[in-house]
């Protein structure tokens, strides 16, 4: 059991307020729901909601997506937690729902969220846990289909993908990035 400060700061990524709660682009939210050992009983700080377990402060920014990096680099500059220990937790459209995929660094892609902590950080040398989120459906287009909430099959299986997403987070933070990159990026839940 470890003793003293988190030594990580996970900042699962999302949009606040009831429009958003049960949205595609919530899932990183959701995945820190479903890490808290009990209901994320966040206190409001540094834009954001503010939890924490033994090893890892826990952010959720209420910011929005686009301005997410506000909140992440405020609160990781106020307890001295250096990006490489900074875990953004985000939905991935390019990856199958249910998919997980971690890195220790890359671009954003074409995600505003991540872009945000990015530029903020002034590095690309993040990790991120990307949680599948799907395609939209033709015509559909990206904005909308990550701003609609989950289909019925996909609440079924939902708890599911977040509860695997928050196992990869335990592991990240007990064993490191490698280990769980060996364990968690492989096809399917």
């Amino acid at each position: 059991m470890e003793t003293g400060a988190p030594t990580w700061l996970v900042a699962g990524l999302g949009n606040p307020g009831a429009r958003y709660a049960r949205t595609r682009h919530n899932i990183g939210w959701l995945a820190l729901d479903a890490l808290a050992t009990e209901a994320f009983h966040g206190e409001r700080r540094f834009d954001g909601d503010v939890s924490r377990t033994e090893s890892a402060w826990l952010l959720k920014p209420t910011t929005f997506m686009n301005l997410s990096g506000v909140a992440v680099r405020a609160m990781a500059d106020f307890y001295k937690i250096p990006h490489e220990r900074v875990l953004v937790v985000l939905d991935d459209a390019a990856l199958a729902f249910g998919r997980l995929r971690i890195r220790p660094a890359g671009s954003a892609g074409s995600h505003n969220g991540l872009e945000s902590v990015l530029v903020h950080f002034a590095t690309e040398d993040v990790p991120r846990l990307r949680v599948g989120i799907g395609n939209p459906p033709p015509p559909m287009a990206l904005p909308d289909y990550v701003l609609a909430p989950f289909t019925p099959e996909e609440e079924v299986a939902l708890g599911a993908v977040t509860d695997r997403a928050a196992e990869s987070i335990r592991v990240i933070l007990k064993n490191g990035l490698a280990a769980a990159m060996n364990e968690f990026n492989k096809e399917g839940l």
